[in-house]
């Protein structure tokens, strides 16, 4: 009984391979932490011998998994519950789950569908005619076209799946029924990549919000024939210690249930208008402090402080909460809260305790650590102002989310907004203290070393525990992706190989010492698809770096489009050379750059490089670093040239970045994403990976090649981007046309 066998049965890697000719051994006493964190004693000889007895006989016993998928076939109906009309329908039979393969003869299952009904069967008894299945009441789960007798269709959804022997033996399961795809992208649109706080306006309250995003969308998709618009993750921040700062980075949040507040635009907010005497003087005042705080943005220090800005928004929202409802509004509240249901009360009963006693809830007297204590119940009562507060702040961010998603529709996108979901959350936050049953105790994810990092990488979020979604039937996931797809047109998945495995730092750890651990990626897969079907959104991977073989193939075979950029676009297994636009992917979203890139600009001329040797980031002498950099941008600008893409010549940086997004129209990718700071030369990334406090990561307006920040305003009457946007009017479709 070895190590190595008892951590396969829990989904436990005993080794990773950083290359195709390289394996490396996890070490003992990562694997034995790891299994520790999902309740497994490994710590001795004899445990382990005990353990995998254990697991052993309890997979033996099982008559059924805790979650089984059951892929549908045809096409959806438009609401996602019946057949569409002809002769395929999302349905799929009963009898197709592979599982009843496995049960005795004679055991009847049955599937208590979303909606009620009931489904039945039997697995076959030699000599005896099938079991008839039980007709569901409703027309629009008759069986495909099966004769009476043969088990009855299951409509998409998740569904509770039960068995029972002949002897009385019973199992229940989670079921999820799933399109076989998620909704396909249009033949081919382009749109904006940006960070939302980056974006300020003349309405801005020192960085960019949800009204900048509105008008954003409404502009570049009637002015420029924009599709799209994604953002950065829009999560709940966790606030700011008292007397220390906040974490300014979007992929370390509270809560990625729900939207944070800081992205309000106040005077939006109905109920602003309503203030009256001395509140619309100190609202006066709130509008001119908002002015000082635009204003230091974008003519003095030109980095955003978020702590300031939530600062002063709450204080206006404080003041904004003393106007009453009116009927209707308060009725639309009820209903927010009547849909968000437990997951908000718990989101706001977090903020409300965190006001109290800080924002890490480790820290909390003891009782109120448990979100289901009564202690916590009680104080829950004892500060329901305060969680009213919050449940309507989350109401209103969800409202402005709603209308930044209507102006882009109405603008004429076809996909809209694309929001961003983070690979997980800070473990002092309120979805791990709300959900802390899901979370792996003492570990983090993150990413083993590779050639880009040697150290590798702890990202401090804790990871799920793949045991315990299953037996939820996936509940926090499906929450959570339903909760980003509420006013999105598509989702961007961060890290989505995490999907498949991730890596498990165990506390106090270096990330070298940690291992993989793997996830039921069909099951997750499945899930997403679900809901991406209900909410008509597209999905978008983000698999970049080291992606495990087989990893995007079962992407592309759900639907889910991948990440391609430029730079990295290299035949690594051939020549080491560019990829001609032609062999490129189709099913992707296709940029010059990421948030955690250089901008096009920098790279061209080699500011990124300088930018790493100023902060002492550089592992070789600059003038290799310049040297390599330089080469790799001339060998790019060699094959732009030669496809005649180049015109103004190798030395026009402004006719290199258009050069670059020629060639991106010129692949098949079904989406091409601009990173906004390239429409106007900005030097700057947003995030400079391997920095803390020596860069300001998540601070930086919008800028141009000066380093001068740019309005919204100013963005849309800039020369140099609507240059760069004649490269898209009308541009080149896949096969021949213009678009």
């Amino acid at each position: 009984m070895t190590l190595a066998r008892l951590a396969a049965l829990y989904g436990v890697a005993t080794s990773y391979s950083p290359s195709p000719d390289r394996t490396v051994q996890a070490s003992e006493a990562a694997v034995v932490a790891v299994l520790a964190a999902l309740g497994v004693d490994a710590s001795t000889p004899e445990a382990v011998r005990d353990a995998v007895a254990a697991r052993e006989g309890a997979l033996r016993e099982r008559l059924l998994p805790p979650t089984v998928v059951l892929w549908a076939e045809g096409r959806p109906a438009p609401d996602g519950k019946g057949p569409a009309p002809g002769p395929e329908a999302a349905l799929a039979s009963l009898a197709s789950l592979a599982v009843l393969t496995d049960l005795p003869a004679g055991t009847r299952v049955t599937v208590e569908t979303e909606a009620g009904d009931r489904v039945e069967t039997a697995t076959p008894v030699p000599g005896q005619p099938p079991l008839a299945s039980a007709q569901p009441p409703s027309a629009a789960h008759l069986p495909l076209g099966a004769p009476s007798g043969t088990p009855s269709a299951i409509p998409l959804g998740i569904h509770r799946l039960r068995a029972v022997t002949p002897d009385g033996a019973t199992a229940d399961a989670h079921l999820i029924v799933a399109p076989r795809r998620a909704p396909a992208p249009p033949p081919r649109t382009y749109g904006f990549l940006v960070q939302l706080y980056s974006l300020l306006s003349r309405h801005s309250w020192g960085m960019g919000d949800l009204g900048d995003l509105a008008e954003l969308a409404s502009w570049s998709g009637r002015a420029l024939g924009a599709g799209f618009v994604q953002v950065n993750p829009l999560h709940s921040a966790v606030p700011k210690p008292p007397g220390g700062a906040g974490d300014p980075s979007p992929y370390r949040p509270s809560s990625r249930r729900f939207p944070d507040p800081v992205h309000l635009r106040v005077p939006d907010v109905p109920e602003f208008a309503g203030l009256r005497g001395e509140a619309r003087e100190r609202a006066g005042l709130f509008l001119d402090q908002a002015a000082t705080l635009r204003g230091s943005v974008l003519h003095e220090n030109g980095l955003i402080d978020r702590d300031a800005v939530w600062e002063l928004k709450s204080a206006a929202l404080e003041l904004i909460r003393g106007v009453p409802l009116g009927p209707g509004r308060c009725a639309g509240y009820s209903d927010f809260l009547a849909e968000r249901g437990q997951a908000l009360e718990d989101h706001a009963t977090w903020c409300a305790l965190a006001e109290r006693y800080g924002p890490d809830w480790h820290t909390w007297p003891a009782p109120l650590r448990d979100p289901a204590s009564p202690e916590t119940a009680r104080a829950r009562t004892e500060a329901m102002d305060r969680v009213d507060f919050h449940e309507r702040l989350a109401w209103l961010t969800d409202e402005q989310l709603a209308a930044a998603q209507r102006a882009a529709h109405d603008a004429g996108m076809s996909v809209g907004l694309i929001h961003d979901l983070a690979v997980g959350v800070h473990p002092d936050g309120a979805d791990a203290w709300a959900q802390q049953r899901y979370f792996a105790t003492g570990m983090s994810a993150g990413a083993p070393p590779d050639a880009f990092n040697e150290l590798g990488q702890d990202w401090g979020l804790p990871p799920w525990r793949p045991d315990r979604l299953a037996a939820s039937g996936y509940a926090p996931f499906r929450e959570l992706v339903r909760a980003t797809l509420r006013h999105a047109g598509a989702v961007r998945i961060d890290h989505v190989m995490g999907l498949f495995r991730l890596w498990w730092v165990p506390r106090g750890r270096t990330p070298v010492e940690g291992t993989y651990v793997r996830y039921d990626a069909e099951a997750m897969l499945a899930v997403l698809v679900l809901e991406a079907h209900r909410a008509d959104a597209l999905v978008i991977g983000e698999d970049l770096g080291t992606v495990e073989p087989g990893v995007r193939d079962a992407l592309r075979e759900r639907g889910v489009l991948g990440t391609s950029v430029l730079w990295f676009e290299r035949d690594w297994e051939g020549s080491g050379l560019p990829l001609p636009p032609a062999q490129w992917r189709a099913d992707c979203l296709a940029t010059a750059t990421t948030h955690d890139l250089p901008s096009t600009a920098a790279r061209m001329t080699g500011d990124h490089v300088r930018l790493r040797h100023d902060l002492g980031l550089l592992t070789r002498p600059q003038a290799a670093e310049r040297a390599e950099a330089a080469a790799d941008v001339h060998t790019w600008l060699a094959l732009l040239a030669r496809l005649g893409m180049l015109p103004g010549g190798a030395g026009d940086e402004e006719d290199a970045v258009r050069a670059v997004h020629r060639f991106l129209l010129a692949t098949p990718a079904r989406m091409v994403g601009i990173w906004l700071p390239d429409t106007v030369g900005d030097r700057r990334p947003q995030n400079l990976p391997g920095t803390w406090d020596q860069y300001p990561n998540w601070r930086l307006p919008v800028a141009d090649a000066t380093g001068r920040p740019v309005t919204l305003e100013e963005l849309a009457a800039a020369p140099r981007l609507h240059a760069l946007m004649e490269v898209f009017r009308p541009h080149p479709r896949p096969g021949g046309g213009t678009g």
